[in-house]
């Protein structure tokens, strides 16, 4: 018996079938060790010894792997083609040579590019040992990412509280999202104005022209810069004689596109299709992995994690046997086309992302593929098909033209394009990120020599604008252009910039939030070497040379360990006023823009004569005012302008002004001022200044509330909170109806009930109040846990059976399905949660934890029948003694964690994504 590891069960299956009973296929589900999230695991001062540990689901995989080696004849590794794929090998031969059941049998390692039984068999037939130069770069990088994180987070969480960690790619990414922020924020705009004519030739066709010279100097495209300027133009253009000077028509070609990597195929994905990169990968491994096509299981494309973009000969004639049947013979070059890739540090060992059978056209296999992979395996399909098509063949006409006016000379352009050959473009076109092309329009006959009729003039005002905000697919672009990280990576390092708060996407840009800004400034103020971009691109490359074989790995590491734990043991001397006055410098056009009556925009609002600076608290960094106790005011980083937008510079798009208040009104009954304020925990409304140490009356904005369309009313009655609902009539004491951590709730007696919506804390009676409390009471103490009533009921599984439920959770809405929990994306509103979504969501978070069906649907298809037979009273001693070894193991890990150091900080918190 041969023994074949793979990466997916569900290759394991598929590969299986292609290599008959003298095979055993198993899979490893992924990575079977990782280094753990706790100090020790790498240690530069034992040459960089690696501690590695598999979790308990990896250790029984590897147990079971172990068992079937006892048996088999010969052991073949067949994990993905990649990097990772070669370190998953070596990591579960190291286990199995430790376990001691290898013996003299042979290893071997085979990659296939593409599930199908034709790749499978042939690379059976192509064994070779593991590569040792892959898995020492894989060593490396993993040590890198390690020591980084590790020892960089612990600074951060000591020196600016609120920052979660830093990475080595994670922090560069983010650099570039906070520098285009900078850019956007300095940018000043600039005036100018645009001329054109509306002329006719003889034939009475209509074209424009716009202004590109006057009285024999070029006029670029910024040169008018005033009204009077370009009225004066106008006039004289009004004026003028128009008179064709030259016709210049060229060809010209556009060549298709290469195949698609990774890179490519998250931004186009993201770009045509709306996918977010990590999305995109999901629907992809998919796709790799094999769909149900009658009955077999069978790849679609080839793997998906790849820099290379060039095809095998088979392939290509594949592709060119396609393009012959359903285009003409026209649109086949006669040569097939061969790629390279640009971008930085590439790696071209694989082929570029493709259709395993390009005669698999979108249509034959899209009723076998959800809406999504039908959408993506159709982009995949057109790309690779135009890649060897004809290229397109246009023609470029530049027309020349002179306006004579009261002894002027204006020279005048007109510009555009025809496409006399569509060749690719018959097929695919890919998108943009960023249009402004203006040689599209058509032209229509124009003559040399004739003149022209002035149909109209106009001058347009405009105005620069800044460079727009990185998209996720721009910034996956940058990032490879910079030779920054792996492609492979973006996607999960994107993710671990939105996870943590560094970053937030709307409307498809990524905006920086004031916590990601800070831990960049910090970076940038004290570690400046570890985020500049060609430092982390000359890293990368050092770590493709290791792959090469041409460089020690551990060389690598100790020039870089030496260094850098030179430069973080010179942080530890740090003052916090140090990190203050750095970010104070770095951070003041954000957090102290300029003000619109040109006064100083550190001046403290409230006292006046204080200085307002960054300051950094328990829960992160605020603004406060240098006369604290006497002075208590304090807002966030950010302040909105008064032209901001919903999301854009401050808290729910609030309008504040330039010192973060904006007067809603007086207060009828004190007289005060009831202002809305952004304060270091976000929006709330305060009634007065408070006199003195008192402080004056103030309350959050409940979660949901706009702050941009907050009145007078509403606030007064958030300030009112908590009010007397009345008397209780059992025991007359009253009952008070109020905001808390928990949400809307009403009090008796310290006793307290939630409520249904924030809007009923204003409305509810002495009836309503007493119902609640009561339905409370006789739900007992554990009420609003497990047994919670669920928001929605959605309806039955489709699949699994067993109800499908919405809750509100301690840590966010969240799907239920028997005993399983899956959370509900951020931005993603509970009651708009469909059965679609949920499955989708549950069958993601059963892929992490083993899972059943609920009981009762288990018992209906007799898959509990070994439950029903345990005996009551086995199963009543095996519960208490559970019970009382799960008390045992509380008040243990209590006790450990009150023995524990208190400066000590989770260790999770340092891992690089």
């Amino acid at each position: 018996m041969n023994l074949v590891i793979v990466e997916s069960p569900a290759k394991a299956k598929t590969i299986n079938k292609y290599l008959g009973s003298a095979y055993q296929v198993v899979a490893s589900y992924g990575h079977v060790r990782d280094l753990p999230s706790k100090d020790g695991s790498v240690l530069p001062d034992e040459d960089f010894a690696m501690q590695w540990e598999a979790d308990p689901k990896s250790a029984k995989r590897l147990s079971e792997m172990a068992t079937a080696a006892k048996s088999a004849d010969r052991i073949i590794l067949a994990t993905d083609p990649d990097r990772e794929g070669e370190a998953i090998s070596w990591h579960v031969l190291e286990v199995l040579k430790q376990k001691r059941v290898l013996k003299d049998k042979p290893v071997e390692r085979v990659v296939f590019n593409a599930i199908t039984k034709q790749a499978v068999l042939d690379a059976m037939k192509n064994p070779r040992p593991i590569d040792a130069a892959l898995v020492d770069a894989y060593l490396a990088r993993r040590a890198l990412d390690y020591l980084v994180g590790f020892t960089l987070s612990p600074v951060l969480w000591r020196k600016l509280p609120g920052a979660r960690s830093a990475g080595r790619v994670q922090s560069v990414a983010l650099r570039l999202v906070c520098d285009r922020e900078n850019e956007i924020e300095v940018f000043r705009p600039r005036e100018y104005w645009s001329l054109v004519a509306r002329l006719a030739t003889p034939r009475g066709d209509e074209f424009d022209a716009r202004l590109v010279g006057a009285d024999g100097r070029k006029i670029g495209r910024l040169d008018v810069g005033n009204a009077e300027d370009a009225a004066a133009f106008r006039t004289a253009l009004e004026n003028g004689r128009y008179t064709v000077v030259d016709v210049e028509q060229k060809p010209a070609r556009r060549h298709p596109f290469a195949p698609f990597t990774t890179s490519t195929l998250q931004q186009e994905a993201s770009r045509k299709l709306g996918f977010a990169p990590n999305r995109t990968m999901q629907i992809a491994q998919r796709l790799y992995e094999g769909v149900d096509i009658g009955g077999e299981t069978v790849g679609l494309i080839t793997y998906m994690r790849t820099d290379g973009v060039d095809m095998a000969p088979e392939a290509v004639a594949a592709v060119r046997k396609v393009i012959g049947a359903d285009f003409s013979s026209r649109h086949l070059p006669d040569v097939p086309r061969r790629y390279q890739v640009k971008a930085k540090n590439a790696q071209e060992a694989h082929e570029a992302i493709r259709p395993t059978s390009p005669d698999r056209r979108p249509r034959d296999v899209a009723r076998y593929l959800d809406q999504e992979q039908a959408k993506l395996y159709e982009l995949i399909w057109k790309r690779t098909i135009a890649s060897q098509m004809e290229s397109a063949e246009l023609q470029r006409t530049s027309v020349d033209i002179l306006a004579e006016a009261g002894g002027r000379k204006l020279d005048l352009r007109a510009s555009g394009q025809v496409v006399t050959f569509e060749g690719f473009l018959a097929l695919y076109n890919e998108d943009r990120d960023d249009d402004g092309d203006d040689d599209e329009g058509r032209l229509p006959r124009i003559d040399k020599g004739e003149a022209l009729a002035n149909r109209g003039i106009s001058a347009t005002q405009h105005f620069t604008e800044p460079p727009p905000r990185y998209s996720e697919a721009t910034l996956v672009k940058r990032m490879e252009e910079l030779g920054i990280g792996r492609p492979s990576t973006y996607a999960a390092t994107l993710g671990v910039l939105r996870d943590r708060g560094y970053v937030r996407l709307e409307k498809k840009k990524l905006f920086p939030e004031d916590k990601g800004r800070l831990v960049t400034a910090f970076l940038q103020s004290f570690f400046s070497r570890y985020v500049e971009y060609d430092f982390t691109a000359d890293l990368e490359g050092k770590l493709d040379q290791i792959s090469a074989g041409d460089i020690a790995w551990k060389d690598v590491l100790r020039e870089f360990w030496q260094q850098f734990s030179f430069d973080v043991s010179e942080t530890k001397e740090l003052r916090v006023a140090q990190v203050l006055d750095a970010l104070n410098e770095l951070l003041g056009p954000h957090i102290f823009p300029e003000r619109a009556d040109g006064g100083d925009p550190r001046a403290c609002p409230a006292c006046g004569n204080g200085k307002l600076s960054l300051k950094l608290g328990k829960f992160g960094a605020f603004i406060g005012c240098s006369n604290y106790p006497e002075c208590r005011y304090t807002r966030q980083l950010a302040v909105a302008g008064e032209d901001s937008a919903p999301g854009e510079g401050g808290e729910d798009g609030a309008k504040l002004g330039a010192d973060g208040v904006r007067v809603l009104g007086k207060d009828p009954e004190t007289g005060l001022d009831v202002t809305l304020r952004s304060g270091r925990f976000g929006v709330y409304v305060q009634l007065g200044e408070g006199e003195g140490k008192e402080k004056p009356k103030r309350s959050s904005l409940p979660k949901g509330w706009e702050a941009a369309t907050l009145d007078l009313d509403r606030a007064l009655a958030l300030l009112a909170l908590p009010r007397e609902v009345g008397a209780h009539p059992e025991d007359g004491k009253p009952i008070q109806a109020g905001l808390g951590r928990y949400g809307p709730f009403v009090l008796h007696d310290g006793k307290y009930a939630n409520l249904d919506s924030i809007d009923e804390v204003f409305s509810v009676g002495i009836n309503r109040a007493v119902s609640v409390l009561a339905e409370k009471q006789a739900r007992g103490p554990r009420a609003g846990r497990a047994g919670a009533e669920p928001l929605k009921t959605l309806g039955d599984h489709p699949t699994l059976g067993g109800p499908v439920t919405v809750h509100a959770g301690r840590y966010g809405p969240y799907v239920k399905h028997g005993a399983v929990n899956a959370t509900i994306p951020k931005g993603t509103a509970p009651e708009a949660v469909s059965m679609e979504t949920a499955v989708a969501l549950i069958a993601e978070r059963a892929g992490k934890t083993p899972v059943k069906a609920p009981r009762a649907a288990r018992k209906a298809t007799g898959e509990d029948g070994a439950a029903k037979k345990a005996p009551a009273k086995k199963a009543a001693a095996k519960s208490t003694t559970a019970k009382a070894s799960t008390a045992k193991a509380s008040t243990a890990k209590a006790a450990t964690a009150r023995k524990a150091p208190a400066k000590k900080a989770p260790a999770k918190k340092a891992a690089e994504a």
